[in-house]
């Protein structure tokens, strides 16, 4: 057994550095990452739109779930990991800190191949059950098919460059997988259009693009920086898995909780667009594309959020409390600015960012307009919910971290694409999704101001105690 050293957390750059600056640091990198994971399906759809057309977009939505199970996984394991990891560095706890990583790595890889396997055998009914239409169903065959292989890739290049950054190499992490996003993009056009491969090109695109980025993860791993990752570490224990999964669970669940809005969504819409002017296929094709528009919005907040992640952790799990408060505060203010900035884009360009997916009939650009001005009403106030949520995992207290997650998309969004159309058809999942905006807000600021007055009181204890030593 390694022998446990303990070191000092007092003069660690992340109990001491400037806020801002460690948080820019962390930030970006994390915001690279979470927004080329949605940038791979947005630059396919761009490209299909434009090379396949309005079913090949709709079929890129219908497979979208199975991407949200992949990166539901990635974010269990990478964010467990490296909260946990940094939790245990900030105590001193060096050799369970890389027992922590080594199993993140190792159950990453075997749910990579479980989860691409049970894919590939089920792989037409799962389709179906996700609102793919008789015309949609073999564009979403040829894409999720293909696609499916590499879906161990992805898992281990997004739970692998949260490791990264936990390690202390944001840049490497950044690296890692913006190459993959530039080499898709590249490799788009000269697939789908030079060499006319249509939907497969684009999927054959992605699987190689995320083939890239998974080398250049896997090279850092092999030389962890902070902890030497030895040989038995690496074998898989359920212990260290539970703790992984308590601090994971949060961004994990809110990925699984997208996916059975998307799947009831997808579902609801292919009804209820039925018995409405614009048809099936339009509301499926269109809410695809405004899902993941937004998604890099959310991508975007996440990843601010997960940038405070080794700042809060080390500083919550070394009794800095004044310095934890500090940089939520500091993060929360960039989060709400970025919100309205998204907010005047959804509401002033509707038109002009649907243009960039191909072109439609004008009752498709009247509903996108529509859903985009109505269903992202409240986008303004939507950088609250997943930056207290992620707050909540980086001081281990996982369950109020993923409650919190789990309220805009299962506790309100859900129930209300379901009653909602029942009174007011398709119009009603537009207005679900200001309803459940608003409500998931205030509930998550009702808990970061009761948990900010308990930290307060926590630092004047420590404090009372110091004087008195």
């Amino acid at each position: 057994m390694v022998e446990e050293k303990k070191f000092d957390t007092a003069n660690h750059p992340l109990a001491t550095g400037s806020v801002g600056r460690l948080l820019l640091r962390f930030a970006i990198p994390s915001i690279v990452s979470m927004v080329v994971g949605a940038l791979y399906n947005i630059v396919d759809q761009i490209f299909i739109g434009r090379g396949v057309g309005m079913l090949g977009n709709a079929a890129t939505n219908v497979s979208f779930p199975l991407v949200a199970i992949c990166m539901s996984c990635a974010l269990l394991l990478g964010i467990g990991g490296a909260s946990n990891f940094n939790l245990e560095l900030g105590r001193g706890n060096r050799e369970k800190a890389g027992g922590i990583v080594a199993n993140a790595i190792t159950f990453a890889a075997i749910s990579g191949v479980v989860i691409m396997t049970a894919i590939r055998l089920c792989l037409e009914p799962l389709l179906v059950a996700f609102a793919a239409t008789p015309e949609v169903l073999p564009y979403a065959i040829t894409y999720t098919g293909i696609t499916s292989l590499g879906m161990p890739f992805l898992i281990m290049t997004v739970s692998g460059s949260h490791l990264i950054r936990a390690d202390g190499s944001p840049r490497y992490s950044m690296v890692c997988n913006l190459t993959g996003a530039i080499l898709n993009t590249i490799l788009d056009p000269i697939f789908i259009f030079q060499l006319d491969m249509g939907i497969a090109g684009a999927a054959w695109a992605t699987v190689i693009s995320q083939a890239v980025s998974w080398v250049l993860v896997v090279r850092y791993l092999v030389r962890f920086r902070s902890v030497p990752l030895i040989k038995p570490y690496f074998r898989p224990r359920l212990a260290r898995l539970r703790a992984i999964a308590a601090l994971g669970a949060a961004a994990c669940f809110n990925q699984l909780s997208m996916m059975a809005v998307q799947v009831t969504m997808n579902n609801t819409l292919t009804h209820y667009g039925a018995l409405s002017v614009y048809g099936s296929n339009i509301p499926l094709a269109a809410s695809g594309i405004i899902a993941k528009v937004n998604m890099i919005f959310i991508s975007i907040v996440i990843g601010l959020g997960q940038g405070g992640q080794p700042i809060i952790g080390f500083n919550y799990g070394a009794g800095n409390y004044a310095r934890v408060r500090r940089t939520f505060r500091f993060t929360l203010s960039i989060a709400c600015v970025l919100s309205l900035c998204a907010f005047a884009a959804f509401q002033l360009f509707p038109r002009e960012i649907i243009g960039l997916f191909g072109s439609g009939t004008e009752d498709y650009y009247r509903f996108v307009e529509r859903y985009f001005r109505i269903f992202l009403l409240m986008t303004c106030i939507n950088g609250i919910q997943p930056v207290t949520a992620n707050f909540f995992t980086s001081i281990g207290k996982a369950m109020r971290g993923f409650f919190i997650s789990l309220t805009r998309q299962i506790l309100f969004l859900l129930p209300l694409i379901v009653v909602f159309p029942r009174f007011w058809g398709i119009d009603g999942i537009m207005y679900a999704g200001p309803v459940a905006d608003t409500a998931a807000a205030l509930l998550a600021a009702f808990f970061i101001v009761r948990e900010m007055r308990d930290m307060k009181n926590l630092e004047t204890l420590s404090a009372i105690r110091g004087g008195g030593a």
